[in-house]
């Protein structure tokens, strides 16, 4: 039997240019676990550069994030910090920012 695995270190693995929300944002970097553009689901992981912000933008997907590291502010003020689960249901809007820096990992998926 043929075991097929990946393995990937999220604190040893290059990320790239953030370009989820459309532009690409210098201010943040993106690891992709196994995210999909075309169907919008799958793991990835964020770092977000202290005052960086996404942008505003709506779900298609449920999304589901944890907090690692840093702190991380959302549009209605709420204040996420380390070991922080955040889920938001399909057709929820917002945005995020960070005053010290956040990385996090996050995931796109569907209701099933």
């Amino acid at each position: 039997m043929s075991l097929e695995r990946r393995v990937t270190n999220i604190f040893d693995t290059p990320y790239m240019t953030y370009d989820l929300d459309g532009p690409v944002q210098k201010d943040m970097q993106l690891l992709n676990l196994s995210y999909n553009k075309d169907t919008g689901l799958g793991w990835y992981v964020i770092r977000m550069a202290p005052g960086a912000a996404t942008i505003p933008h709506t779900h298609d997907s449920r999304e589901e994030y944890l907090i690692l590291e840093g702190d991380l502010i959302e549009s209605d003020g709420t204040v996420l910090r380390k070991g922080d689960f955040v889920n938001y249901a399909p057709g929820t809007h917002h945005n995020s920012r960070t005053e010290n820096g956040c990385l996090l990992i996050g995931l796109n998926r569907t209701e099933e």
